[in-house]
C-alpha cells in the first residue's frame, strides 16, 4: 500500500467530461483480496493481542469475507470457523469461495436463516463458541470499528486526487473508514449491492460512532444499483461488465465491482457529477 491509482477512458464518463481512476485494492495482496486487508488487519492484532488462537465468523455463500478470513487464518496461524447462511447447502457441492476457503482450513457450519438472523444474540453466540471454542468473533462482513479505522487510509491515500471516491457496500465498513480519511471537500458514494439498501445509511453512521465518536466525512448510500440483490445479476449488468473488461483489460466482479460502476456511469448519465470531476471507483475484487 497505497494501492495503484490509474486513470481509465471511459466513454459513459469522457462524454460528460468526468474522469473516471481505478482504486485498485484488489492489488494490495494476492490472497487477502479486495479491501479485506484493510479490514482485517486491526482485528487481527485485537484478536492476538487478547490471546485468541481462533477466529469466528460469519458470511453468505459467495462470502469474500469469508475467504479472506480463512486465508488470514492460514498466513498468521489462527484457526477460523465460518458461520455459513443457510443449511441447504450443507449437502452440496461447495461453490468455488467456500471451496477455497475450506482449503485454507476453515471449518464451515452451515446454520438456517432464521438462526443466521440472530446470529448477534448472545444465545447463539455462545451455542457457537460451546461448539468450536473460544475465538476472537468478527461479524459479519468483518465491518466493526476496527475495520473503519483500517479503512481510513483509503481515504488519505485520495486526498488530493479525487473528488468523488466510490465503493460498493455489503456492510459499510470500508464506506465508513474512506468516508472519514477523505479530505473534507471531498464525497463518498456507497452503493448497495443489496436489495433494500437504505438500512446501509444507519449501519455507516453506527460504524463511524463507534470508530471516531460520530459521523465523518461527506458520504451517502446509493440503493438503486443492486441488480436483484445480492449475488444476482442482470443482462444489462452483465453486458456492461463485459464491455468494460474489454476495454480495459479488467476483470470485473459481479457481485460488487460491477455494481459500483454500472451505478457511477448512470450518475454520470444523470449528470450528477460536475464536467472535471475526478471520480475514484475502488476495485475491491
Amino acid at each position: 500500500m497505497p494501492s495503484p491509482l490509474v486513470e481509465v477512458e471511459e466513454p459513459a464518463f469522457a462524454r460528460h467530461g468526468v474522469r473516471l481512476l481505478l482504486k485498485r485494492d484488489d492489488l494490495i495482496h494476492p490472497d487477502l483480496i479486495g479491501n479485506k486487508y484493510r479490514k482485517l488487519l486491526l482485528n487481527l492484532d485485537a484478536a492476538a493481542a487478547a490471546g485468541h488462537h481462533t477466529l469466528l465468523t460469519f458470511g453468505g455463500a459467495y462470502s469474500n469475507h469469508l475467504r479472506a478470513t480463512a486465508a488470514a487464518g492460514r498466513l498468521y496461524g489462527f484457526r477460523t470457523v465460518g458461520v455459513v447462511r443457510g443449511e441447504e447447502l450443507a449437502g452440496r457441492p461447495l461453490n468455488p469461495s467456500l471451496a477455497r476457503a475450506a482449503a485454507d482450513g476453515m471449518r464451515l457450519e452451515f446454520v438456517d436463516r432464521a438462526t443466521y438472523r440472530r446470529k448477534a444474540e448472545p444465545e447463539v453466540l455462545t451455542a457457537l463458541l460451546d461448539r468450536h471454542g473460544p475465538a476472537f468473533v468478527l461479524p459479519e462482513g468483518g465491518s466493526n470499528a476496527a475495520a473503519a479505522r483500517g479503512c481510513a487510509d483509503l481515504g488519505r491515500e485520495l486526498s488530493g486526487a479525487a473528488d468523488v471516491a466510490a465503493v460498493a457496500c455489503g456492510t459499510g465498513g470500508t464506506l465508513a473508514g474512506l468516508a472519514a480519511g477523505l479530505p473534507g471537500d471531498a464525497e463518498a458514494i456507497g452503493f448497495a449491492v443489496l436489495r433494500g439498501g437504505a438500512f446501509l445509511t444507519g449501519d455507516v453512521a453506527r460504524l463511524q460512532e463507534s470508530a471516531f465518536g460520530g459521523r465523518r466525512g461527506r458520504w451517502r448510500i446509493e440503493d438503486r444499483f443492486h441488480h436483484g440483490g445480492y449475488a444476482r445479476t442482470t443482462p444489462e449488468l452483465d453486458a456492461f461488465a463485459d464491455a468494460f473488461a474489454a476495454r480495459h483489460g479488467l476483470a470485473v466482479e459481479r457481485v460488487y465491482v460491477a455494481k459500483m460502476l454500472h451505478g457511477l456511469a448512470a450518475l454520470a448519465g444523470e449528470h450528477a457529477f460536475a464536467p472535471g470531476t475526478r471520480i475514484a471507483a475502488v476495485i475491491t475484487g
